[in-house]
């Protein structure tokens, strides 16, 4: 018998270390998150799941504004999304209007009525 050991099944594999961003199936940096979110100060106590959560909403909202931003484009003809679709993407839709209420896009005049 050699001087090996084989841990964690008959096989003798070694399991490979995966980052929590792969194992969620994110493209956001969930240890990014969570350093920005201990660096923040936003609370005392941060738990595991918090920065993955997180970095899953960010995902979220990312995907869904770029989606109607690219909408936009098509319908106006163009072939890149610039800030002023973002702007109007955000704002011709009713849920992301009020949670962007007060949100400025960069070089976007703000347009309120």
């Amino acid at each position: 018998m050699s001087g090996r050991r084989s841990h964690g099944g008959s096989s003798g594999r070694r399991r490979r270390n995966r980052s929590r961003t792969s194992r969620a199936e994110l493209s956001f940096s969930v240890s990014h998150v969570e350093r920005l979110l201990r660096e923040g100060h936003y609370a005392q106590r941060l738990s595991s799941s918090a920065p993955v959560y997180l970095a899953a909403i960010l995902e979220y909202l990312t995907a869904t504004i770029l989606e109607l931003a690219g909408n936009e484009a098509r319908n106006s003809g163009m072939r890149r999304i610039t800030p002023q679709l973002v702007d109007m993407a955000v704002h011709n839709n009713a849920l992301l209007s009020g949670f962007f209420d007060t949100t400025t896009v960069s070089q976007v005049a703000p347009a309120r009525e």
